[in-house]
């Protein structure tokens, strides 16, 4: 992402209302450059559009009943490029499945709740943190 560029955000959720509640969020809290996806499918035909974070929905079958879950989503999007942050969103409020998404190299897992909108806002606020970061220790490290 370049300075001057919005942040691409990728949502990918099979229940319409949540996906329309997401975007409108986002868009009231900041300039994204927002691609909404009922799929996991459909997320991945358009991963030519580099995103810069996707938030993707652990269960993925509301509207296609064999399609992709969001675990194995997740694993075609880091085979596809290991350096998006993906977000794992669920209504399961289980460490269980929050574990297996951090194995899965998921950068952080949200339960659909009164604040996992915030929390979303604060996450993807660290993730840019972090990227700015490496790239003033990276543009250090080449000057040495």
């Amino acid at each position: 992402m370049k300075n001057n560029e919005r942040i691409k955000l990728f949502l990918v959720d099979d229940d319409a209302v949540y996906l329309k509640l997401l975007e409108i969020d986002f868009l009231q809290y900041a300039d994204f450059s927002i691609e909404t996806y009922p799929t996991g499918e459909s997320c991945m035909k358009n991963l030519t559009h580099f995103p810069d974070v996707i938030i993707l929905d652990y269960h993925l079958d509301g509207i296609v009943k064999n399609a992709m879950n969001g675990l194995e989503t997740l694993r075609k999007i880091k085979d596809f490029n290991p350096d998006i942050p993906v977000i794992m969103l669920s209504s399961q409020d289980s460490i269980e499945v929050a574990i297996n998404c951090m194995h899965n190299r998921a950068f952080d897992y949200v339960v659909k709740s009164e604040t996992a909108f915030f929390r979303l806002r604060k996450i993807i606020t660290t993730i840019f943190h972090y990227k700015k970061m490496e790239k003033e220790l990276n543009w250090y490290v080449d000057r040495m």
